[in-house]
């Protein structure tokens, strides 16, 4: 991953959803009116963090099977990342919501406690809680290959648990959220028009590019402090 060609794409594509995200026409709809451009960036980086996730995941599968301290590494930085992503992603959300659940006859406070029980929302604060305490885990290890081994199978739990708590437990309870009565909560072929989705594929593709270059720096840099260690 040290090759520039696809650094340059991540800027180019970035560039490009914000330009044509904030300036490019959208769909009049009830209610979303001019917030639906947040698609571009809450969705765009959730489907980043799932992605990273899942790469953190494979390197802890990898250090289990090869017992390879530099996998362990690796899969830490991507989770690392993942989480970033994450608490970006729950707060372009947050403030969606703040804009399109919110009554403006209800208080503050009443429109909080409504936005803060959707199912959704909880699910996906459940799952960065988890991650975080991943992070917490392997800080109470010292022992490198102990907390390597330890932090690699609460990973593979770690990741599992994405899935009830983000895409399927939410579609089964009542929600604010779209994703519930089986609707996937991204149908594109009905749910976003064909120019929205000409900026939404390459957002996701942007995002998840600067979550790698992001990681790939960080694995970089850990490398280099440890060098006679990997070696």
């Amino acid at each position: 991953m040290h090759k520039t060609w696809w650094k340059i794409i991540c800027i180019f594509l970035l560039i490009y959803t914000f330009t044509a995200g904030l300036l490019f026409d959208v769909p009049y709809l009830p209610i979303l009116e001019e917030t639906i451009r947040n698609l571009y960036f809450h969705v765009g980086m959730w489907f980043a963090m799932m992605l990273l996730f899942t790469v953190s995941v494979i390197y802890a599968v990898l250090y289990l099977k090869k017992l390879d301290i530099r996998y362990d590494v690796i899969s830490r930085h991507f989770a690392v990342t993942g989480i970033l992503f994450g608490l970006l992603g729950y707060a372009t959300g947050a403030i969606w919501a703040s804009f399109t659940w919110a009554d403006p006859n209800n208080s503050f406070f009443d429109n909080f406690k409504t936005i803060v029980r959707d199912p959704k929302l909880i699910g996906a604060a459940i799952s960065l809680f988890v991650y975080f305490a991943y992070l917490i885990l392997r800080d109470s290890v010292t022992d490198p290959d102990k907390k390597a081994r330890i932090s690699a199978v609460y990973n593979i739990f770690a990741y599992a648990l994405l899935f009830p708590a983000l895409w399927i437990i939410p579609r089964i309870l009542p929600s604010l959220h779209p994703g519930q009565e089986g609707n996937p909560a991204l149908d594109v072929k009905n749910d976003i028009s064909a120019g929205m989705r000409i900026v939404f594929y390459p957002a996701v593709i942007g995002w998840t590019l600067l979550g790698v270059w992001i990681a790939t720096l960080k694995i970089r840099m850990t490398f280099l402090k440890n060098k006679l260690m990997f070696e």
